[in-house]
């Protein structure tokens, strides 16, 4: 799948299959976030796979009852070794960089996942310290986005966009 079809077909899907993910593939989804740019290239992406019903479930409560983490394969936390970057940038690698940097490998997951024809959704809302718990992270390590992963069981319409013309802005607003 070329990377400009990736980009404007990804959906949020909410809905998943019980197929499982295969471990070749979720390798590929896994090494795509690997290759993802950080700043200075600190690195500060932990990923932690979680495939256990009850672990599921206890993420489900974390995330405000979001159920469908339940219903697909597996989820994907997304995490920040915040150290790795504040090291090399204090406050702004922590509080802006390691954002930036999970951001990136969270996108790279969402298309390496489409592209193997699985669908995928960002979860971005949920108790950090109730993920923290459920993911049993040390003190050095920030949850910022859950990937739920597996056949998409339905195919959200694309959602409204804006514009260009309304986006982009030549030498300042």
């Amino acid at each position: 799948m070329k990377v400009s079809k990736a980009i404007s077909e990804r959906r949020s899907v909410r809905k998943f299959k019980s197929d499982p993910v295969s471990e070749e593939d979720l390798n590929k989804i896994l090494e795509a976030a690997r290759w993802a740019p950080s700043a200075g290239n600190a690195q500060p992406v932990e990923l932690v796979v979680l495939k256990e019903k009850d672990q599921k479930e206890e993420l489900v409560k974390a995330s405000l009852g979001q159920a469908f983490l339940a219903e697909a394969p597996i989820d994907i936390v997304v995490c920040a070794n915040v150290p790795r970057t504040k090291k090399r940038y204090g406050e702004r690698g922590s509080e802006m960089y390691v954002y930036h940097d999970t951001a990136a490998a969270a996108q790279n997951i969402h298309l390496m996942a489409l592209a193997l024809g699985y669908g995928t959704c960002w979860v971005g809302a949920f108790d950090d310290e109730a993920v923290e718990e459920v993911i049993n992270a040390p003190d050095n390590i920030e949850p910022h986005v859950i990937i739920p992963v597996g056949k998409p069981a339905e195919s959200p319409n694309p959602p409204r966009k804006r514009s260009l013309d309304e986006i982009v802005h030549e030498d300042g607003f």
